[in-house]
């Protein structure tokens, strides 16, 4: 389990304790050098870094080609980058990656929960999924505006946390587009060619 005193120094204020245990149960994972490669629907197999150094050139050495997932949070290493060399170390530090990961997911959850209407236990089942894929109801939410103060509440029912590692939770989170929940897209985000502007990858791959 991630220390209590590391959530509440490090998560967005935004989002009650329990929900950023939650979040970190369901998608995350306990090392801070946790790196997840995917292309397409196939996760990469990749050695496991042992040093933030390793974890870095790991990164730098897939983003741009292939959908990375980073940290604590699984935070989207592409988002927001251009070029390989623009990645600092901060992703891999665990309270930094705990503070960009939750005020992220923060946003999404807001998307989300704004499309439902009001808070809803779906809505953070529906954010845990666009947070793994990227989409909801066909919106980018990773590149989507913050629809502002939209409330939202810890789901009523407790849901068992993955027993999974974070590679598997990904594979299965992108087999499972389509079934349960038709809603999210089918595109990532996050792949984009090293150089290529990725502000306009909500409407599709550049």
């Amino acid at each position: 389990m991630i220390e209590a005193a590391l959530i509440q120094q490090c998560a967005d204020p935004g989002l009650k304790p329990a929900i950023v245990e939650k979040f970190i149960q369901r998608v995350g994972s306990q090392n801070p050098l946790t790196v997840t490669i995917r292309s397409g629907n196939r996760v990469v197999l990749v050695p496991k870094p042992a040093t933030p150094d390793e974890a870095m050139t790991l990164i730098r050495q897939h983003v741009g080609r292939n959908t990375v997932r980073v940290g604590i949070t699984q935070y989207p290493a592409g988002l927001g980058v251009v070029e390989a060399g623009e990645l600092k170390p901060d992703i891999i530090d665990a309270c930094e990656n705990i503070r960009m990961g939750t005020a992220l997911f923060a946003r999404v959850y807001r998307i989300v929960t704004k499309w439902y209407g009001n808070a809803v236990e779906e809505a953070f089942d529906d954010a845990i999924i666009a947070w793994q894929t990227g989409y909801f109801e066909g919106t980018a939410v990773f590149r989507a505006d913050d629809p502002g103060d939209v409330p939202f509440d810890m789901p009523t029912s407790e849901n068992p946390p993955s027993e999974e590692n974070p590679n598997q939770d990904e594979a299965v989170a992108e087999g499972a587009v389509g079934q349960p929940n038709e809603r999210v897209g089918q595109e990532d985000p996050n792949e984009a060619g090293i150089r290529v502007d990725l502000s306009g990858i909500g409407a599709g791959r550049p």
